[in-house]
């Protein structure tokens, strides 16, 4: 009973945020952190089974530009070129997925086929410049001016999208609680153990991996799209290409991977240390003697490098265990 007050509580705290005056840069963060814990959170639903990809930053590239493409150049709302992009980014996990799953390659060669899909998508975005924008990247039409639009999911006001990615959050949250509760989670902890011997006790290995292959690109892309109706801009450093893809990956390791709110953390983490990096900038840049490009990354990969070694069960899922856990033993 505590437990279900505490979470109420919790929740009618989360709705009332744009409600009590927090200004303005702190509601960005928290929009941005919201859409980024569901693109983790995706990642996640698919990384915990042993199925490591390189290549989500594809899957959210596809949710993000072809939002945008299809509401410039085809007129499609947001409404149906939602759906369409998430089609699109599920017929890319079939495509990539099943081969790979068919035909065993699995571990760090899987791994290189999602890395390689990556690569693709960033490249193909910039080589069609005349229609994606390129590396300048690319914007969604204003639909009436800039006002209030249901019909293009456009909104002035922060709030109207915040409460938007709240709910995309609690709906990723759901996702990932259903599929632990699931017996597909059985099956695929199976797979990830002995995919030979979880075929032999009649487990569909290929049907199991490609349903949560799916799931996972499709709940990417849909943040691509959140994201891109939310920045109303985006590019291939922002929502496709390798640095997304990893961005994923250290995030989702870093807060805890085997953790419902574990990429959350991440997030929180993730997000925060780019606002430093940002606003630090110039500070290091005259420090350095030169502009450091690419410095999250490097941080993101080293950092990914002692949270392996040291947390491997991330900041949230460390602390469960050591502080929590054994408290109910």
């Amino acid at each position: 009973m505590n437990r279900i007050l505490l979470m109420i509580l919790a929740a009618a705290a989360l709705v009332a945020v744009p409600f009590i005056g927090v200004p303005p840069y702190w509601l960005h963060i928290m929009i941005v952190i919201l859409i980024w814990s569901f693109a983790y959170t995706g990642w996640s639903v698919m990384g915990r089974f042993g199925l490591v990809s390189l290549g989500h930053g594809a899957f959210m590239g596809i949710g993000a530009y072809g939002t945008a493409l299809l509401w410039n150049h085809a007129g499609l709302t947001p409404w149906i070129g939602i759906p369409i992009s998430l089609l699109l980014a599920a017929a890319f996990a079939l495509l990539i997925g099943y081969p790979c799953f068919k035909y065993r390659i699995i571990g760090h060669y899987f791994a290189l086929v999602t890395l390689a899909l990556s690569v693709i998508i960033g490249q193909v975005i910039v080589a069609t410049r005349d229609h994606t924008g390129g590396s300048l990247g690319y914007t969604p039409e204003p639909h009436g001016g800039e006002g209030f639009s249901i019909y293009a999911l456009q909104f002035p006001e922060k709030a109207h999208f915040y409460l938007i990615a709240l709910g995309a959050w609690v709906i990723g949250l759901i996702i990932w609680r259903a599929v632990d509760r699931s017996m597909a989670r059985y099956a695929l902890e199976a797979i990830s153990e002995d995919e030979d011997a979880s075929a032999a006790v009649g487990v569909q290995v290929t049907k199991e991996k490609l349903k949560i292959t799916v799931l996972s690109a499709v709940m990417t892309a849909f943040a691509g799209a959140m994201y891109c109706q939310y920045q109303l801009f985006v590019s291939p450093d922002t929502v496709a290409g390798v640095g997304i893809s990893l961005q994923i990956v250290f995030a989702v390791v870093a807060g805890g991977i085997y953790t419902q709110f574990g990429p959350t953390v991440g997030a929180i983490i993730t997000i925060v240390l780019a606002e430093v990096l940002r606003i630090n900038i110039g500070e290091l840049e005259h420090l350095l003697g030169f502009r450091p490009f690419g410095l999250d990354n490097t941080i993101y990969g080293i950092m990914l490098v002692l949270f392996i070694i040291f947390l491997p069960k991330g900041v949230l899922g460390t602390f469960l265990e050591k502080y929590l856990r054994p408290a109910k033993a």
